[in-house]
């Protein structure tokens, strides 16, 4: 859902996860993240050499 959402793939979701850049909680062998972390995530990400605030 998360990779929907952010329009990416699967792989890149969990790549930010495991690297530390998004937050998560780990249930068993699958990760949840918040709807406010993905919002978040969204806002600050670079796009251009800028931000979306910027």
């Amino acid at each position: 859902e998360v990779a929907e959402v952010m329009r990416v793939s699967k792989m890149t979701v969990y790549r930010l996860v495991h690297s530390g850049r998004m937050p998560a909680v780990r249930f068993g062998r699958s990760f949840r993240v918040p709807e406010a972390a993905v919002e978040q995530y969204l806002r600050s990400a670079v796009v251009g050499g800028r931000t979306e605030t910027a």
